[in-house]
């Protein structure tokens, strides 16, 4: 089948055939034609099989009759609303939409956080068809009214999923009640959940369900591949991996935002090229970042699992999961980064001993374990004797020590330590032997004795102290008292 047999508009299938594409992916070729006749949908594919032109295709060719070239705002009201969970998916979409609607006069604006609202407003007055945002930076418009949604024709929600696990459930509620209740409604995404069903529910008029795969399947290009590693140990294992194999291009993910910007100065400490890309950088430094990769100026990606969703890259090579997310799903999205458009990839997962619950879900999901590989040697480690192969090294014991064994043996060493400490304390406190006589004092104050500060010596006991001295001569007036000296202050009694 090809695209012109889909029904497309002339213009968008000169569009398509510029970028090189013939025939239509299987979503593509069931999504494409009921979205034509103006039906809901529902689809479920894989990432990377050309889920965003399945419905920007079609969303184009149905606002071709309506586009215009008249320079009046009025002439060019919203009527197709694509919402994305994340500012790169965002762009990605926006882009698409560009890429195919280039002979097509209708305008599109790209609505997303991080950025000064008040060029998007700007680009908001001068009128636009097509409006790709994110949920958070949308009702922003709305509340400064910079956007009006009365007369949207088409909704479309991709990545439905990732924006409820967002927590944007009650933003698209908003957004639901801003729109007119009669128009077609769009649901992509690479996995639908029961939470995505019962959304659907709500404001889908009998959606045509579309899944060109098993529901959750990760793509079948994909090798799986995990080593077993201490926590501590996996910066010098991810390491090795780059440098043992030559990876040239790979995205690394992480699960926290803190976590990938301090990995992606470890592996620039190592004379490794990397950057990091997540939710507290800028979205001017985000796509830097993304270009830089996507251009081979920087080799690894270090990335969080929402700031990677929508980044596409043709026949990316490797995907590194520095540490494996908690939610089988998030596993699918991850290694939905390689193993695009039919070229083969490579998932690799550092598995530290509290992730293997996640491990094992991950592979219930896959219906298969997992291949594990064996720890290498790593640098700095020494080689098991020639005299007893069998015996693993002292450097890969401790890599398969859990955190338990760590924690004892830690506790262990502190207790050494301390007795070692205690016994040179006691051995410097011991007095010195008859036969070493103490040396002279060279003090100024010779009746003090210094060893026993609250003591003094015998002989002080008849000697005026310096207060004493000086007050010994001076009158006082009557009813003042006379000062205490030193000795008082010490709590050394009176002489009688």
């Amino acid at each position: 089948m090809s695209f012109a047999e889909l029904g497309l508009a002339p213009p968008l299938l000169r569009a398509v055939t510029e970028q090189g594409y013939t025939e239509p992916t299987p979503i593509q070729a069931q999504a494409i034609p009921p979205i034509l006749k103006r039906l809901d949908i529902m689809g479920c594919a894989q990432t990377g099989t050309g889920k965003t032109a399945s419905f920007t295709l079609p969303l184009l060719h149905l606002l071709a009759p309506l586009a215009t070239s008249s320079p009046s705002p009025a002439k060019h009201p919203v009527r197709a609303l694509v919402l994305t969970p994340t500012r790169e998916l965002a762009a990605q979409v926006e882009e698409s939409v560009r890429t195919y609607g280039k002979y097509i006069p209708l305008r599109t604006a790209l609505l997303y956080g991080g950025v000064d609202i008040k060029p998007q407003i700007k680009t908001m007055q001068t009128g636009v068809e097509i409006v790709v945002a994110t949920p958070g930076r949308l009702i922003d418009h709305l509340e400064q009214r910079s956007i009006s949604l009365g007369q949207v024709q088409i909704l479309v929600l991709d990545e439905a999923d990732r924006m409820l696990d967002m927590g944007f459930m009650p933003a698209i509620t908003r957004i639901l009640a801003a729109l007119p209740p009669m128009r077609q409604n769009l649901l992509f995404s690479a996995t639908f959940s029961d939470d995505i069903k019962k959304l659907a529910q709500g404001f889908m008029r009998n959606p045509t369900m579309i899944e060109v795969a098993r529901r959750n399947a990760p793509t079948e290009l994909v090798t799986h591949q995990v080593y077993e590693v201490d926590q501590l140990h996996k910066h010098a294992l991810l390491r090795h991996i780059v440098r043992s194999r030559d990876i040239q291009q790979a995205l690394v993910f992480t699960r926290m935002k803190r976590d990938a910007e301090k990995l992606a100065r470890q592996l620039v400490r190592d004379g490794l090229s990397a950057t990091a890309i997540h939710g507290d950088r800028s979205q001017s430094e985000r796509t830097e970042a993304l270009d830089q990769f996507k251009r081979g100026e920087v080799k690894l990606l270090v990335a969080t699992d929402v700031a990677a969703r929508g980044i596409d890259i043709d026949q990316l090579p490797f995907v590194i999961n520095y540490e494996i997310p908690n939610t089988p799903e998030d596993y699918v999205h991850r290694i939905g980064r390689t193993g695009r458009a039919g070229s083969l990839g490579e998932a690799i997962s550092l598995v530290s001993p509290d992730e293997r619950d996640y491990l094992q879900a991950i592979e219930k999901l896959l219906k298969r374990p997992i291949d594990r590989l064996p720890l290498p040697l790593l640098d700095g480690a020494r080689p098991a004797s020639t005299e007893n192969r069998e015996r693993p090294s002292r450097d890969r014991a401790v890599l398969a020590l859990t955190e338990e064994e760590r924690r004892e043996r830690n506790a262990q060493r502190m207790v050494r330590e301390a007795k070692a400490s205690g016994s040179t304390r006691r051995e410097r406190d011991v007095p010195a032997t008859a036969s070493a006589p103490p040396p002279a004092s060279t003090s100024p104050y010779p009746h003090f004795d210094f060893s026993k500060p609250y003591e003094p010596s015998p002989t002080a006991a008849s000697t005026p102290t310096v207060v004493e001295s000086l007050f010994a001569d001076k009158q006082l007036p009557p009813g003042k008292a006379q000062p205490r000296s030193v000795g008082a202050l010490l709590g050394r009694k009176k002489a009688s």
